[in-house]
């Protein structure tokens, strides 16, 4: 019995697109849908050091192949503070803590459930009091460069 060429890539097909619809590795679980919509369990993201900034972690969770305009991630501060000058615009969700956003002497605070939006060339200090847990949206995706 032979199978056609056109039974075999119909079964690649149908395994690539499942393999597609979840990705869960050790960082954090993600679900992306053949159309391009992701889901992340943000709960299920661990953050990693940040260099160059003690008491800071992050995590990218979208890569430029899938979301080349906007990027997003998670980001925890820990008792502490660090300077920076955003090179785009950021808004940050305050998923735990309490997240302060130092600029020219003010101080705007943010809690849970609280939004926070940091225009382009603001030179600022993330800092918290306690530690801080939130998802950043920057615009565009690209920021570290």
């Amino acid at each position: 019995m032979s199978i056609s060429e056109a039974t075999i890539r119909e079964i690649v097909e149908k395994v690539v697109k499942q393999s597609l619809i979840t990705r869960e590795n050790a960082d954090f679980k993600k679900v992306k849908d053949p159309s391009g919509i992701l889901s992340v369990s943000c709960d299920t993201v661990q953050t990693e050091p940040f260099k160059g900034a003690q008491g800071v972690s992050l995590k990218d969770i979208v890569s430029l192949e899938e979301s080349p305009r906007m990027g997003a991630g998670i980001m925890e501060v820990d008792h502490t503070s660090f300077e920076w000058t955003l090179t785009y615009d950021e808004f940050d969700y305050i998923i735990e803590g309490t997240l302060e956003i130092e600029i020219d002497g003010r101080v705007v605070t943010g809690h849970a459930g609280d939004i926070i939006f940091i225009p382009k060339n603001s030179h600022i200090h993330f800092q918290s009091p306690d530690k801080a847990r939130f998802a950043y949206f920057v615009y565009p995706a690209d920021w570290q460069s």
